[in-house]
């Protein structure tokens, strides 16, 4: 068996590619922007997660995923 991971589906992050290159109008510049500040955002809450569950408190869970839990 080989050790590297083998995608599943290559096709579903082409198409997400054309997808945020196209909500940023085919500027390749501002879809990277767009990324960069997605993915800082995304560690912030990671980061506030860990901080809270290291302090011993869950996070408030949102009315989305309880409605989505059921």
């Amino acid at each position: 068996m080989s050790a590297t991971p083998i995608l599943s589906d290559n096709n579903h992050y082409e198409q997400a590619c054309d997808q945020a290159i196209a909500m940023c109008d085919g500027n390749l510049r501002s879809t990277i922007k767009a990324l960069i500040m997605v993915n800082e955002y995304l560690e912030t809450e990671l980061d506030e997660l860990q901080t809270a569950i290291a302090a011993g408190c869950a996070p408030a869970r949102s009315s989305d995923v309880e409605s989505n839990a059921a």
